[in-house]
């Protein structure tokens, strides 16, 4: 007797599927990363046990998981204290309207304090703003600087002197820049996110102004014959040979600048306490309960995730703007 379709189609999924689970590509994209976690979060379990501190033991992944709960919950609760603040001010304003029409009321913003989840929200809206100011000064003058010998001279002993200083020497600075330059009653951004956000550019301008400088230098000399045989103006060698093919080198510029870009940030909120997680860390350390150790791991354990998924959001653009799909791209 015939067997169902629909039964013939659901074992050949499952055919499939078994298939694949064992296949060694399963196994290098998912068993191999599992196994590593393991066992780290093993030796992490392991030493905490064996660190005792003035705030008491060491934070082991169990401890680290319960202090997210918790910040969890505190963000919820001063949401839901935002909007009791909100309704109550609407219902008193409503109750003055009705009794005078013509009465002027307000609005007030609520003053809680930033939770976790704000802070984080904060930080990746500085370290955005920082790697875009940076982004668009680094790829046009590396550009510039890939194609002229003589622009790169004049730039290379620049880029040399200015590549390694510290965002820790660079933010007295810019916040001294900033405080008698960005003046006014009614100012659009915070003095703080303009004090981290242009730290962040310029400390992060340097490895993509190197790698997109690097990249147009070294491109194919038959890509530049066929450019000259066919008369492009420059606009259009730019655009339609020099940045497609020096766009690999371009990207891992923009990818180590982003990831520059991320730590600096943290360094700048501790030292300047400005809002986000750099503060959050401080905040905790100078706390000192009994919790501090193990919210500060979350931040770390936070901190490092979100570097890891920022540096897989360009990798995914990269891969979207090549124009050498089969590449390998790690």
């Amino acid at each position: 007797m015939p067997q169902p379709a629909t039964l013939t189609a659901t074992d050949d999924r499952f055919e499939r599927m078994m298939s694949r689970l064992r296949s060694p590509g399963f196994t290098e994209a998912l068993v191999l990363p599992a196994l590593g976690i393991a066992l780290f979060l093993l030796a992490w379990q392991f030493a905490a046990n064996r660190i005792d501190t003035s705030l008491g033991q060491f934070p082991g992944p169990v401890q680290v998981w319960e202090q997210m709960g918790n910040l969890a919950q505190e963000h919820q609760r001063e949401r839901d204290k935002a909007e009791a603040f909100y309704e109550r001010q609407e219902a008193r304003n409503a109750k003055k309207l009705a009794a005078n029409p013509d009465a002027t009321i307000k609005w007030r913003d609520y003053t809680g304090k930033d939770t976790f989840v704000d802070q984080i929200g904060t930080s990746l809206l500085t370290v955005a703003a920082g790697f875009i100011i940076a982004s668009a000064i680094a790829v046009p003058l590396g550009i510039l600087c890939g194609l002229s010998g003589r622009a790169y001279k004049a730039m290379n002993p620049i880029i040399q002197i200015f590549k390694p200083v510290s965002p820790l020497a660079w933010l007295p600075l810019v916040t001294m820049v900033v405080s008698a330059t960005y003046t006014g009653d009614d100012l659009f951004f915070e003095k703080s996110f303009l004090n981290s956000a242009i730290t962040v550019a310029l400390c992060c301008l340097w490895p993509t102004l190197i790698n997109t400088t690097v990249g147009v230098a070294g491109i194919d000399r038959d890509l530049v014959d066929v450019s000259r045989v066919m008369a492009l103006s420059p606009a259009v060698h730019v655009r339609k040979i020099v940045v497609p093919a020096a766009l690999p080198m371009v990207f891992t510029g923009l990818r180590l600048s982003l990831a520059t870009g991320w730590m600096v940030l943290i360094a700048a909120e501790m030292l300047a306490q400005n809002p986000g997680l750099g503060k959050f860390v401080w905040d905790e350390f100078q706390n000192g309960s009994s919790n501090s150790l193990g919210r500060i791991m979350v931040a770390v354990v936070t901190i490092g995730a979100i570097g890891f998924a920022l540096d897989r959001l360009m990798l995914l653009v990269q891969r979207r703007a090549s124009w050498d799909k089969s590449a390998v791209l790690r």
